[in-house]
This record gives structure tokens, sequence and C-alpha cells, in this order.
């Protein structure tokens, strides 16, 4: 489960149905991919979320912290999808922890807009997966942010990082090979550097 969500804010996602009917490749249950006619891949879509009040500062737009929060609700929902969620922390006793983030702002969002973020899987091993994250305005579709992160497969009992099940690994290959076949969007592996000006 990703970090800085509540537990009940996840659980309340376990009973409902994939996104939108899609699944974590991007198909849909009557085979259709989001947003196509044909079973192809796509990025998993999550549902559409609202920036609270209390995630305003004094700027009057979005605090960058509240990004976080969006991007983790939109991981805890494809988790869901991959059979990572609350009920494998309790039944199974495996969590996932983040490792490393890069966040980058691109675009002012302000209360009450409505976001939707897509998660790509570029990579995963036994303990490791690799995510890129897009949020956008949820009905003018315009990008606001974007988030590369690496989580790692935790045994939660002795505080470590495990393999996963076999299970679980099968599923997670499933998505990251149907997601390879998908174009790269631009940002993904980017460092910070401020690029000298020329004189």
């Amino acid at each position: 489960m990703g970090q800085g969500m509540t537990r009940e804010w996840v659980q309340s996602m376990t009973d409902e149905p994939a996104v939108d009917g899609v699944s974590a490749d991007g198909v849909s249950a009557d085979g259709a991919s989001a947003g196509a006619a044909s079973a192809q891949p796509a990025p998993f879509l999550s549902s559409v979320m609202q920036v609270e009040p209390q995630w305003i500062d004094c700027n009057g737009h979005l605090n960058m912290a509240y990004y976080n929060v969006l991007f983790d609700r939109a991981i805890d929902e494809l988790w869901l999808e991959l059979g990572i969620g609350p009920d494998y922390m309790k039944e199974r006793g495996g969590s996932t922890f983040s490792a490393e983030c890069h966040v980058r702002y691109l675009r002012e969002i302000h209360q009450a807009d409505p976001v939707r973020i897509t998660v790509l899987l570029l990579a995963a091993d036994d303990k490791r997966l690799h995510t890129f994250e897009e949020l956008r305005h949820g009905h003018e579709g315009w990008l606001s942010a974007t988030s590369e992160n690496i989580h790692l497969h935790v045994d939660i009992a002795a505080r470590k990082t495990a393999p996963f099940p076999t299970d679980i690994r099968a599923r997670i290959e499933a998505v990251a090979d149907a997601h390879r076949a998908l174009a790269r969007p631009e940002g993904i592996g980017r460092k910070i550097t401020m690029p000298l000006k020329s004189a």
C-alpha cells in the first residue's frame, strides 16, 4: 500500500470494480481498451478525484505536498488491481514502501478541479516496481504534474524487502508486459538540473 493514505480510504476502494471497467493493463471487461474499440494496452487510469479545499496553499493553488496524495491514491487503486492492497497486507503480510520519488509540477491546479491520473508500470523485478504517473485535469485533459517512483515490496513482520509471491509476480509481469508496448511519455528518467543560460 502506498504511504500517506488512510486505510479507510483505500479499503473503500476494495469493493469497487475496475476503474470505469478498465483493468490494470487498460483492457475493459468487454475486451475493449480505454478510449479504443480494440483490445490494445493502455496505461492504468484512476478514478476521478477532486482537489479538496484544505489542500490549497497561500498561493491559491494545490500545495505541492497534496500532489503526492493524489498520486498515491492512484497507486493504491492500481495496487488493488494487482492484488497487493490492504487485504494482501492483512492476509499475507506484505506491502510496498516508497523508495524514491521525482515529481514535476508543470501547470497549476485549483480548488474543486477534477483530476485523473494515468499510471505506467515501466519495470518490475522480484522486489521492485518502477512507475510513472501523469496527473491531468479530469475534464480538459491538460497535464499538471508527473511523478516517477520506485516501490519496494516489504515483509511487514520483518520490516525488510522480500520477493513478491509467485502469483502476485505473475500478475505484475502481465501488466508490465502490456505496458512495455506503450509509448514512453516525456519526462521519464529526467534528473533535476538547472541549465546554464548562454551569454
